[in-house]
């Protein structure tokens, strides 16, 4: 079985709006490989920090209330 990363990091960052704080932080208690690849993708800050959260971008707050809505939500 083939792993689809993007799915991966789709529910990741759909989740990580889930628990937004203080605006745009959400906790970074996600896998290192799929925080790494949504810093590559531009979705959030360097997640190579001490911190226990990562701020997302405005891009990655966009997306990841677009995907929330698709993944996690039902149709009236």
């Amino acid at each position: 079985m083939e792993i689809d990363q993007d799915k991966i990091d789709e529910a990741v960052l759909a989740l990580m709006w889930l628990t937004l704080h203080d605006g745009c932080r959400a906790w970074k208690s996600f896998g290192w490989g799929a925080t790494d690849r949504l810093y590559q993708k531009g979705f959030i800050c360097d997640p190579a920090n001490k911190t226990k959260s990562v701020v997302l971008t405005d891009e990655g707050m966009h997306r990841a209330e677009e995907l929330f809505k698709v993944l996690f939500t039902r149709q009236p």
